[in-house]
């Protein structure tokens, strides 16, 4: 099955990941996928477009996962210091 095929197949966020990644080989890639990006865009652009005459809601870009901030080390305890005098 060739990704034309299954254009119609996706659910949205990945139409629209799939066009965000089409329109970047179309800018930066070279050669065979740089003209295959060319072809896809119009379809997925298509696709897109039916599915928002057809009352579905507009697709959006996943949202980017949030990283939990890590944590900072704790704070190593003081050693303790031996008293020189009790040596004696």
């Amino acid at each position: 099955m060739s990704i034309t095929d299954m254009i119609p197949t996706l659910d949205d966020a990945a139409l629209v990941s799939l066009r965000v990644n089409a329109s970047r080989l179309e800018s930066t890639g070279a050669g065979a996928r740089q003209k295959e990006a060319a072809l896809l865009l119009p379809l997925i652009d298509a696709e897109l477009a039916t599915r928002k005459a057809n009352g579905a809601k507009a697709p959006r870009a996943a949202p980017k996962k949030a990283t939990a901030p890590k944590k900072a080390a704790a704070p190593k305890k003081a050693a303790k210091k031996v008293d020189d005098d009790l040596e004696e």
